[in-house]
């Protein structure tokens, strides 16, 4: 086997490690928090029941909170740092110099929930599971450049990469690790109701199967005085109930049925998280302010349907969306426009490519448009004067008839006289008074459109097989694009049902960005790559822009919380306030 060129305690992809060896605990936690009392709080992403304990299985839905407070990895982040990691399950992590393995030696500490060591072949068997026929997908796509976990020894894993990359050993650092003895034996998709045998700071505790779950901290947990884990976890019951719709749910935390919510409606943070509650102080809205990438939100485009092949199609539909006069009529002024993929962060392309750019662009220049290296970067169409909806939706139909559409008998019409027809498919219904308009605007096009609410389980099979026209969805912003842009937007996953492709992006030049921005050596290579990335997709039109949030709109009950005295740089709301706030006494 290939001796470790170096261990350490922690691995960075570019080098840049802010916690020495020995050090005590991560400067966002308080670590003498106390331990004890109930956090509530409902999911963050609308779910109407669940249905298995499974979280890394294609069919089904897993309880909210679960992969994260049960399930650990031999690497774990932290929050003010985007590409560092350092040892939880694994004590010691050694990459070899020509960066085409990585071996991590096991803490002998660590322990699953039932008392059992964790050792090399619990790990080994994880991730043969996870790339296996009978796991998601998406897992075959995150680990497609690993060949391999082999033992070393009972405590020692190594993993042989096929080439090198200096993302791969974060990204088999955060692999979940289980048991091999979670299902007896069963196949990986027939292990639906048993209960995973992890190493994590919670169990589960009172189930309502399919509505609520309560995890309850493991009074053992073998981790809770490390410095890794130390000042963390401290709530002693995590409870997520769901609720059927939002109406019912902001109902529930005014009567506290819960604790804590993040809002992600402006509409509803400007007009329901009002009123005595709050000016009496029973109730807190706060915005929590972070320096985290914008998020990722937009219409979807599903390519895949024939209407929706041609980009002047996907531009034209894209012209038709007054986001100013939603910004000023439903949002309260509250959000900014998305113009790309990696919205406000280094990554972001902006105006024409820079040399950087130009260099990583250059030799694709056969597969790309001319437009990619003569014209700015494409940007949302305005409203604002001195443009006008009128304008863009003039410069639509010219597009539409350029790609063979043109307005005949009460419909917009191709060629074989097929009507260009869309439906915007929801799970919630929250989105039918903006898409309304919208289909307003299209309709002046002679485009025909529907709004089609649907359960959301019946939403997630329809996205998981891409049997839709367009969605919106919201993907969280990251300062460490890597793996994931694989499952976003490579050919390979375009086919692979579950993946995250949904656009269906097919581009052999993107295919080669996105292995470029996974190979980078260095943070500059990163940044020149994905600038590339997002200007190639943006002059695609894969997507309607929609809008993001600056930080995190927040409410809770006064009173009863109390968080460490700073906040990481880099964090969703939710994640922090379960890692490091804790009850008062």
């Amino acid at each position: 086997m290939t001796a470790p060129a170096w261990a350490a305690h922690a691995y960075a992809q570019f080098g840049d490690i802010k916690y020495p060896a020995g050090f005590d605990h991560f400067q966002w936690v308080n670590p003498a928090a106390p331990k004890g009392g109930e956090l509530t709080l409902v999911p963050p992403t609308r779910i109407s029941q669940f249905d298995k304990y499974n979280p890394f299985t294609l069919k089904g839905t897993a309880p909210p909170g679960l992969p994260d407070l049960m399930f650990e990895s031999l690497l774990t982040g932290t929050f003010d740092e985007p590409t560092t990691a350092y040892g939880l399950l694994a004590e010691d992590v050694a990459v070899s110099h020509d960066h085409l393995t990585a071996t991590f030696r096991l803490n002998p500490a660590a322990r699953f929930q039932n008392g059992k060591p964790v050792l090399a072949a619990d790990v080994k068997h994880s991730f043969d599971q996870l790339t296996g026929p009978l796991a998601h997908p998406a897992y075959r796509t995150t680990f497609a450049d690993v060949k391999d976990a082999v033992v070393l020894d009972e405590r020692t894993v190594q993993f042989h990469f096929r080439r090198p990359n200096r993302e791969l050993p974060l990204i088999v650092g955060s692999m979940p690790v289980f048991s091999r003895e979670w299902g007896s034996g069963k196949p990986f998709d027939q292990i639906v109701d048993d209960i995973p045998i992890a190493s994590g700071p919670y169990r589960i505790g009172h189930v309502d199967f399919g509505r609520d779950i309560t995890y309850q901290r493991d009074p053992n947990y073998w981790a809770a005085r490390l410095n890794v884990r130390l000042g963390q976890y401290n709530f002693d019951r995590v409870t997520y109930k769901i609720y059927k719709d939002t109406t019912a749910q902001t109902e529930a935390f005014k009567a506290g049925e819960f604790d804590y919510i993040q809002v992600f409606s402006s509409r509803e943070w400007a007009r329901v998280y009002v009123g005595k509650k709050f000016t009496d102080g029973e109730l807190i809205r706060r915005d929590l302010p972070s320096d985290n990438a914008g998020d990722f939100q937009g219409f979807l485009i599903n390519t895949r349907r024939k209407r929706f092949a041609d980009a002047r199609v996907r531009q034209a539909i894209g012209l038709a969306m007054d986001f100013e006069w939603m910004n000023r009529e439903f949002f309260y002024g509250q959000y900014t426009r998305v113009r790309g993929y990696f919205n406000a962060s280094d990554f972001e392309a902006k105006g024409l490519p820079g040399p950087d750019e130009l260099a990583v662009l250059a030799p694709l220049r056969g597969k790309l448009p001319p437009a990619v290296f003569t014209q700015p970067v494409p940007m949302p169409p305005s409203t604002d004067p001195p443009g006008s909806l009128r304008a863009n939706l003039r410069q639509a139909q010219h597009l539409l008839n350029e790609a063979g559409w043109t307005y005949r008998d009460g419909a917009l019409r191709n060629a074989a006289g097929e009507p260009l027809t869309i439906e915007f498919l929801d799970s919630e219904g929250s989105m039918g008074r903006i898409v309304d308009p919208y289909m307003q605007d299209l309709a002046k096009l002679g485009i025909q459109c529907n709004y089609r609410v649907a359960d959301f389980a019946l939403l997630q099979k329809r996205l998981d097989v891409f049997d839709f026209d367009i969605t919106s969805i919201r993907t969280v912003g990251t300062e460490a694009p890597g793996s994931d842009l694989k499952d976003r937007f490579s050919s390979a996953s375009a086919g692979t049902e579950g993946s995250g492709n949904l656009m269906g992006v097919r581009d052999p030049a993107v295919d080669i960005l996105v292995q470029e921005a996974t190979n980078a050596a260095t943070r500059p290579e990163l940044v020149a790559r994905l600038r590339a990335l997002d200007r190639v997709l943006r002059f695609g039109h894969y997507f309607v822009p929609a809008w993001y949030a600056n930080g995190f709109r927040i409410a809770y009950r006064a009173g009863k919380f109390s968080e460490p005295a700073v906040a990481p740089r880099y964090f969703q709301a939710e994640n922090w306030i379960i890692a490091a706030w804790w009850t008062k006494r």
